[in-house]
């Protein structure tokens, strides 16, 4: 079984947990839509934390996580339940929060002083309506699931509230689900106010929960923050709700992995790797042969087809399509890309913003670069870059060679060290190379430039103007002998 990272994490009352128990994680369950709570939903997302563990002048919630923000993660899954809006609380690091993620559509509150979780919520209720349900996230909890969500707020509604509690062997410094005779929840004790008996209870707090919005507002008007930190928290509406004979509807969490927060870079690459064996898991469930799982890194949205391959340490990031068997060499990033059925990418190629089509040959070693479109059947070589550039049917750059800003036909073959010089230190220039032209090794095509289908270029030529089709072009200065000419010599010391 996996174990977590050893970092002692300092406990704060009245807070949900926060440090990740030894647990292996399992992948989320598959949910095909979210269900509509009764009421209409507004989530908000408390994410106004410093995170001084993270030693980093990147606030918490904006450290990456497969590629995205911590914050963007929750946020994406507080939008697949549909709710009526998402809140936003935010504080630490203010406007680059909200730089990095202004594009979202959410209700963005600003929190300041930040006096704790409960004053936090406070700050987001004048936006949501009384007859709404509201649920609470949090910033920096990543993997929480949709489908762990949706059972949840069905557990809440205009009477009810809904908690989302933890089962863990490994409860230090968490809060304790107290429950009565009946397995009612009565109330939530913290780790240093808890007796020996409440010690050994299991079942812990997450800090995630459902409440009716009249309800809440009227708990939250009567917090007190009488408490060694001085903070207003959330977690003591329980309480309230219990003597108010508001039933507390408890919902243990499937995985553990899915409610841990995020405090440390530790906790940061547990999660990762949880995100790993999650992704690849599912990869594998859906019908993709992966080499290794531990050593596949999924960040983004990938679509497949039938019997893809992906070997070791390969990163898929952003929009990422595969075509049937497409086979994915070891150490390969992929990103924003679509590769055609059939197309294989040897070892440590990077393919950026770039469409491959069916039956192509990639690398290793090979570059593409954003704009590059290969058609079917085009062969790409060890450190070719192709940038910008459409490639015809068949055609082939196999080695040493810069193929920019030019449109190449059907079945052309760039020889090696052939360069599209295609920059003029101010402007980028467009070449058109015809079906079945040829370039000998070590050629430079000074764009812009025009060569004509069936052409040839002799090897180590420099072109600089029109090459005619049909016929072989050889523009190379004249090769000399010069008799009586000595090497220079270093004095001697």
């Amino acid at each position: 079984m996996r174990k977590t990272p050893s970092t002692k994490v300092a406990r704060d009352p009245h807070r949900r947990h926060r440090r990740a128990p030894p647990v292996a994680s399992r992948p989320r369950a598959a949910v095909s839509a979210a269900v509509p709570p009764r009421m209409p939903l507004a989530v908000v997302i408390l994410a106004a934390g410093e995170g001084k563990r993270m030693k980093s002048a990147l606030p918490k919630v904006l450290q990456p996580l497969a590629g995205r923000p911590l914050l963007k993660h929750v946020i994406d899954t507080a939008r697949a339940l549909k709710p009526a809006a998402v809140h936003v609380v935010y504080g630490h690091g203010g406007e680059q929060v909200r730089g990095a993620l202004n594009d979202e559509g959410v209700s963005w509150i600003l929190q300041q002083p930040r006096l704790g979780t409960g004053h936090a919520v406070q700050q987001a209720m004048p936006r949501i309506a009384a007859d709404q349900l509201v649920l609470v996230l949090y910033g920096d909890v990543p993997l929480i699931s949709r489908a762990t969500l949706t059972r949840l707020l069905a557990l809440a509604g205009p009477r009810a509230l809904g908690l989302l509690t933890m089962r863990t062997d490994h409860p230090g410094g968490y809060g304790r689900i107290v429950r009565d005779a009946r397995g009612r929840v009565v109330r939530i004790v913290e780790h240093q106010d808890a007796n020996a008996r409440e010690l050994k209870l299991t079942e812990c707090n997450t800090g995630v929960l459902a409440a009716p919005a009249g309800l809440l507002r009227k708990w939250l008007a009567r917090l007190g923050n009488s408490n060694s930190q001085r903070e207003y928290y959330l977690t003591d509406v329980i309480a309230m709700a219990v003597k108010d004979k508001i039933p507390v509807r408890p919902l243990i969490a499937p995985t553990l992995t899915e409610v841990l927060g995020v405090n440390d870079k530790a906790q940061l690459a547990y999660l990762e790797t949880a995100w790993r064996q999650r992704s690849a898991h599912a990869l594998m469930l859906a019908g993709v042969t992966v080499a290794d799982p531990a050593r596949l890194d999924v960040r983004g949205t990938l679509s497949h087809g039938a019997d893809v391959f992906l070997d070791v340490n390969v990163v898929l990031a952003g929009r990422v399509v595969l075509g049937d068997g497409v086979r994915v060499g070891a150490g390969c990033i992929i990103r924003d890309s679509e590769i055609g059925a059939g197309t294989e990418v040897f070892p440590h190629c990077v393919i950026e913003d770039a469409a491959v089509g069916p039956g192509c040959l990639i690398g290793p070693f090979a570059r593409l670069r954003p704009g590059a479109r290969l058609a079917r059947g085009v062969h790409i070589g060890n450190f070719v870059e192709v940038k910008n550039a459409r490639v015809g049917d068949e055609s082939k750059a196999n080695h040493l060679a810069y193929v920019g800003d030019c449109e190449l036909g059907k079945r052309v073959n760039i020889g090696a060290g052939t360069i599209i010089a295609n920059y003029d230190g101010a402007n980028k220039h467009r070449s058109v190379i015809g079906d079945d032209a040829h370039t000998g090794s070590n050629s430079v095509l000074v764009a812009p430039i025009t060569v004509g289908a069936g052409a040839t270029i002799g090897a180590g030529s420099t072109v600089t103007q029109e090459v005619p089709p049909g016929k072989l072009t050889v523009a190379r200065a004249r090769q000399q002998v010069i008799e009586g000419w000595k090497r220079p010599v270093k004095p001697r010391k």
